[in-house]
């Protein structure tokens, strides 16, 4: 194993320092428990958006703390889900006049600590809202989840949710728009290569030369099926192919309920891309792809979506959601509507995302 570090037990420490070392004017890290939260807090008045998870998928979600996105986040260590402590820290370090908005991708350590955390913070006052995140077409289940996982739709919910707040907007308002683009967004990856969790020490699942794997998970999990390596168009067609050719998916809500005591359960429907569709497309690195090959791969992902009638009205392209030194990549579309759109297009200035600043 060879990676930048000094020791496997001071990681998470070390890096997260770099982190406010790099970016004083934006970050304030706290150490005990460990969080993420703006230098300079915002209005009293404002929604508070908190995310959070396993660390090894930056700049998710640490990189997305600033204006315009995240107030706070919660880094676990490597692909281990944050506790509810430092949820509950965080939370307690911003502006929560207005309520809070947890954003959670849909893995069973990430959920249960949350929603842990949800209810201490429930006792004290605080008035929450939760979207969890359920993106990847590849697996309806899997070790890591009950349902789908969260992805590449995570960097879609928290800049567009995060738009809505900084703009004013309350929290049933910003809550639907993040549940509308939670169930507008499909994500699949595919790697060249696994990763090296630094626990561990060796890589989570083995390729030959030669083949590829289709349908991995950002914890490096294995995928649906393992094929001989076969040309970009291909590759993109693999992955682009499975999210337009998506069905309809229901899955179900968990929101608190002061009144009651409990969480209560509702089923929503994540309709299918159809022709005509708008969309954001976000062709994600996995942590090990040069960005050249990113951006070839998103002219293949253009020329398959029009040949689909969908139209790529927004993009991102490069590591945005990795799964540390994994070579592959993934394919997110988010339809979009006009007040979606204007909330993604809303100024954002974070370390790993900025614009119209």
């Amino acid at each position: 194993m060879k990676k930048l570090i000094n020791g496997v037990e001071r990681i998470v420490y070390e890096q997260l320092e770099g982190l406010a070392l790099a970016h004083p004017q934006l970050l304030r890290v706290a150490f005990d428990p460990h969080y993420i939260v703006r230098s300079r807090p915002p209005a009293a008045n404002k929604v508070a958006v908190i995310s959070g998870g396993g660390s090894g998928h930056e700049p998710l979600h640490s990189g997305f703390v600033g204006y315009g996105m995240l107030d706070g986040a919660c880094p676990g260590a490597v692909f281990t889900s944050p506790t509810p402590d430092q949820i509950v820290a965080c939370v307690q370090a911003v502006p929560r006049a207005a309520g809070v908005l947890l954003i959670v991708k849909n893995y069973t350590g990430d959920v249960l600590s949350f929603e842990m955390a949800a209810e201490l913070l429930h006792m004290e006052g605080v008035t929450l809202r939760t979207v969890v995140v359920d993106d990847d077409v590849a697996v309806k289940d899997s070790l890591y989840t009950a349902g789908r996982r969260g992805v590449g739709a995570t960097l879609m919910v928290e800049k567009i949710a995060g738009g809505a707040a900084e703009a004013g907007c309350g929290l049933d308002q910003v809550a639907e728009l993040a549940r509308r683009t939670n169930l507008g967004s499909r994500s699949m990856g595919l790697a060249l290569s696994s990763c090296t969790v630094p626990a561990v020490g060796a890589p989570t699942f083995a390729l030959a030369a030669d083949e590829i794997e289709i349908g991995i998970g950002i914890h490096g999990e294995p995928g649906q099926k393992r094929l001989p390596c076969v040309t970009l168009d291909e590759m993109t067609a693999l992955l682009a192919g499975a999210i337009l050719d998506d069905g309809p998916y229901a899955r179900v809500e968990r929101e608190w309920s002061p009144q009651q005591g409990e969480w209560v359960e509702c089923t929503l429907v994540n309709p299918p891309f159809a022709a005509g569709d708008r969309v954001i497309a976000l062709v994600n690195g996995m942590g090990g792809t040069p960005l050249s090959e990113l951006y070839a791969a998103y002219r293949s992902l253009v020329y398959f979506c029009r040949g689909r009638d969908i139209q790529i009205v927004r993009n991102l392209v490069g590591p945005y959601v990795t799964a540390l030194e994994m070579a592959g990549f993934s394919i997110t579309l988010t339809r979009v509507d006009d007040e979606m759109l204007h909330f993604w297009d809303a100024p954002v200035h974070t370390p790993a995302l900025r614009w119209r600043m």
